[in-house]
């Protein structure tokens, strides 16, 4: 699974954007997962294979999130 970690730097409403964008998530899915990452740190945003995950939290480091890859346990 793709993490997003919270983190001081990035806005909500950017967040929540980058989740619509990129995972193409309705604006209420993205703005809970925001809201997920902003109370309590984190947030699954994806999940797949290894190299989707991998994939994927490499494009949230490009928009500039905090983001890493666990597996499901």
């Amino acid at each position: 699974m793709t993490i997003v970690w919270n983190d001081p730097v990035n806005l909500m409403s950017y967040v929540t954007y980058v989740f619509q964008s990129v995972f193409g998530y309705s604006k209420e899915k993205a703005e809970k997962l925001m809201l997920d990452v902003h109370h309590k740190g984190r947030a699954v945003v994806s999940s797949g294979t290894r190299e989707e995950m991998e994939r994927d939290a490499q494009i949230m480091h490009s928009y500039g999130l905090w983001a890493t890859v666990q597996r499901d346990s």
